[in-house]
């Protein structure tokens, strides 16, 4: 039952990923990208931290060092790469480039260094997932292909596969909810820094307070949470292409919240995406002997 319900999760963590931008646009003007960054892991860590000393489930004894700190750092170093590949390309190639390049790294991280070939599934689900997303925001508008913004949006992308693929050893050996807590705790740390570098009037108003609280607990501490529970009953790959439900999300909320246009080419672009997470879930919910036998 945990392996079937497994992909659902990895894909709701997305949707709230996925509502980042959104709320970004209603937040206040004079926030600057990397500070909400920062405000996000700043306060999903603070939030998940208090969770779990609440629940009296923080044990440090079964926390494995070097993977923890390894992807403490790897989610960290993504929120400045995104959100300044983002403000660099515009949303369109930002997006496209740092979430959709992040499946093909991971598989190629997982044969390279973890000696681990992803099953003929996943690479169907990977090509219509990223051929839809490609389609999805190639009408956006008038975009930026700035060299150097989407060789940041490349290093987010390969960050978070890797904090995928590292995260998967923490999971194993701590459970999720503290692990995720030690994790971003951790990566709110590192990016503090950033809070007294930006102007940070912002989140004193009623819009960067709801902006603040939705982005670091929902969009973060829930979300992270649920994609580790995920993550402990599917491989790292699958799970990275799963999370391609996040510009998905970002799409149709922007369509119908904010008004943005999207063209036949986007939609069809919608429905691969589609197909492709529905591979993924509809093979995770056959039954173990049917896999088997398959392969």
């Amino acid at each position: 039952m945990k392996q079937q319900i497994a992909p659902l999760l990895i894909l709701l963590a997305a949707v709230f990923w996925g509502t980042t931008g959104t709320v970004q646009a209603l937040a206040p003007a004079s926030a600057h990208p990397v500070a909400i960054g920062a405000t996000r892991l700043f306060i999903g860590g603070l939030f998940l931290l208090i969770v779990v000393l609440a629940a009296g489930k923080l044990n440090l004894k079964s926390l494995p060092l070097k993977p923890t700190l390894i992807a403490s750092v790897c989610i960290g170093i993504y929120q400045p790469l995104f959100f300044s590949a983002v403000a660099i390309t515009g949303v369109a190639i930002g997006t496209v480039v740092a979430i959709g390049s992040a499946p093909m790294l991971a598989g190629i991280i997982e044969m390279l260094f973890l000696r681990k070939k992803p099953a003929a599934v996943w690479w169907v689900s990977t090509t219509l997932s990223i051929a839809g997303v490609i389609l999805l925001f190639s009408n956006q508008g008038s975009v930026q292909a700035d060299p150097f913004g989407i060789l940041l949006a490349l290093g987010a992308g390969f960050s978070f596969a890797c904090y995928t693929i590292v995260n998967k050893d923490v999971v194993e050996k701590m459970s999720p909810l503290p692990s995720v807590a030690v994790v971003f705790t951790l990566s709110g740390l590192l990016l503090s820094p950033f809070l007294f570098v930006f102007d940070m009037s912002w989140i004193f108003s009623r819009e960067g307070i709801i902006a603040g609280l939705h982005l670091g607990v929902v969009a973060t501490g829930l979300a992270y949470y649920l994609f580790a529970i995920g993550l402990f009953n599917v491989s790292s790959s699958t799970a990275v292409t799963l999370s391609l439900g996040e510009p998905l999300t970002a799409t149709l909320l922007g369509v119908f919240f904010l008004g943005e246009y999207m063209s036949s080419t986007s939609w069809f672009g919608l429905i691969l995406v589609l197909l492709g997470i529905g591979v993924l879930i509809m093979t995770a919910r056959k039954p173990r002997t049917a896999q088997i036998a398959e392969n």
